[in-house]
């Protein structure tokens, strides 16, 4: 078990929700890792999905926040507030409980958050999530025949606010985390404490070899709370993250980056280019952005305050002009993922206390 008292002496670095703001890293030597394969739906040739056909895949959650897809097809989602996994079938239909996650603490943005399906699930059947329990925010894996978590990484400072929660397997096999400041800036530039950044651990949890900085599982800092991750076709990592008063960000990551929080909020001084800049920005009425997910040459980033789909056309490390689409039509856009077969699944969060739910909320929707 990976703890706080790991050594993160990374040197690396960036709502009103409050505000959050806003790599495939190679295979490393000597990872327990499976071998590296293409992000789900990245591929340059992926059809992109029709965003005028949605069909509602579930309804009745109660607050969706992660997603993960099992080798079937079939998702996994975790709702925030009850700590229950649900199962929904590829093709929609009804929710089946399948988990429900001990020690989880619900409150303000905290409660069960990220959850990931092992690479090599066919073979140990591993579930990852990611909550907040009474003391911290940590990780856990199981198996949905009822084992007891095992804890694989714990001592993230926790909050009302920023806990940071997305976790997601890279091309490379191994687990990227999204974290928050917690509410605490300076945590943010504190390369000895693992809030406010990306972490890559091995699945076991501990920092994976080839980070930034040998033994800490620190991949980037400066970071006000990241919600989104995804990679594209080239194993790049795009990060979400977001802005206090005035910006939200899409970041691409590079190891040992640091991307400026608290002392910059969107695009600004790289003082001498100590910090990296965002390659988008919304002010945060329009966004609020939490979850990502990449097919094709396109990053769909789901906003929250903003109530819309965001689209990012990319090319290579370049991007194009972002479009706004659903605008108000569905409410709180939680997650968007890619699933198995290129389609996009979006989750709505007008359950979480901050929106208006509508008779069937929360939903998942499915653009094919």
């Amino acid at each position: 078990m990976a703890v706080l008292s790991a050594v993160l002496v990374a040197g690396c670095s960036g709502d009103p929700e409050p505000r959050p703001q806003s790599s495939a890293a190679p295979a490393a030597p000597g990872s327990s890792a499976a071998a590296p394969s293409a992000p789900v739906g990245s591929g340059a040739a992926a059809k992109a999905p029709d965003l005028s056909r949605p069909q509602e895949v579930a309804t009745g959650l109660n607050v969706p926040w992660g997603v993960a897809f099992l080798p079937g097809g079939d998702a996994l989602v975790a709702e925030r507030n009850t700590g229950r996994i649900v199962q929904v079938p590829a093709a929609g239909g009804a929710a089946k409980p399948v988990f429900q996650v001990p020690g989880v603490s619900a409150q303000g943005e905290g409660g069960l958050l990220g959850l990931a399906v092992s690479p090599n699930y066919a073979q140990d059947q591993y579930v990852y999530a990611y909550f907040t329990s009474s003391s911290d925010n940590r990780i856990v894996r199981f198996r949905l025949t009822g084992s007891t978590p095992e804890v694989v990484f714990s001592g993230l400072t926790k909050a009302g606010i920023h806990n940071g929660g997305r976790i997601a397997f890279g091309p490379d096999g191994q687990l990227y985390v999204g974290t928050g400041d917690a509410g605490q800036r300076g945590l943010a530039q504190d390369p000895a404490k693992p809030n406010g950044k990306i972490l890559r651990l091995t699945p076991e949890g501990k920092p994976a070899a080839g980070n930034p900085t040998a033994g800490s599982p620190v991949y980037s800092l400066g970071h006000r709370n990241v919600q989104g991750l995804a990679w594209d076709s080239a194993g790049r990592l795009w990060a979400i993250e977001f802005g206090q008063d005035t910006f939200d960000e899409v970041n691409l990551i590079k190891p040992g980056a640091n991307y400026g929080w608290p002392t910059v909020e969107g695009k600004g001084d790289t003082q001498g280019g100590k910090f990296t800049n965002p390659l988008v920005t919304w002010p945060t009425d329009d966004a609020s952005p939490s979850g990502a997910a990449i097919i094709g040459d396109t990053l769909y980033v789901a906003g929250l305050r903003g109530q819309r789909l965001w689209t990012v056309p990319l090319n290579g490390e370049q991007v194009g002009t972002p479009k706004a689409e659903f605008t108000g039509k569905y409410g709180r856009l939680r997650t968007a993922v890619a699933a198995p077969d290129g389609s996009l699944w979006l989750t709505t969060s007008n359950r979480d206390g901050r929106g208006q739910p509508k008779d069937g909320d929360d939903r998942i929707l499915r653009f094919g």
